[in-house]
């Protein structure tokens, strides 16, 4: 689903003569690392909690 989302978004960003920035595409790689980075960090801080409440939650 995101990356037809990412394909769609880019799709519609195409210059007419065809050209491509590297700038452009460096800095719209390293925009989609810190997303990713961010989504990684928030699943990995709510698997964390889950594990512990329900560690918490077998000991009572």
């Amino acid at each position: 689903m995101s990356a037809e989302y990412k394909f769609n978004n880019q799709h519609q960003e195409i210059s007419p003569q065809g050209k491509v920035k590297l700038t452009d595409l460096l800095s719209r790689i390293n925009e989609e690392k810190k997303i990713e980075r961010n989504r990684n960090l928030a699943l990995s801080v709510a698997a964390v909690s889950a594990v512990t409440v329900f560690g918490i939650i077998l000991t009572l």
